[in-house]
């Protein structure tokens, strides 16, 4: 499997349990934005865009359109 797709994959997956998370226990700013370790959302959001930014970068790398 891709780099690529790996990413992708892992994305779809954080994304169904933060919507599951979200959905049972509400998402307060503070713990989606500056959550404490131990809690389910710390480095949520800083991961996701982590594997974003790698996607990008992998599918500019795979069009030779990167600089």
């Amino acid at each position: 499997m891709s780099d690529k797709l790996t990413a992708i994959k892992k994305m779809i997956e954080m994304q169904k349990k933060f919507i599951a998370y979200e959905q049972e226990n509400g998402v307060d700013p503070v713990d989606y934005w500056m959550s404490k370790d131990g809690h389910p959302l710390h480095n949520y959001r800083d991961e996701y865009q982590d594997l974003a930014r790698k996607v990008v970068d992998l599918a500019h790398s795979d069009k030779g359109s990167q600089a």
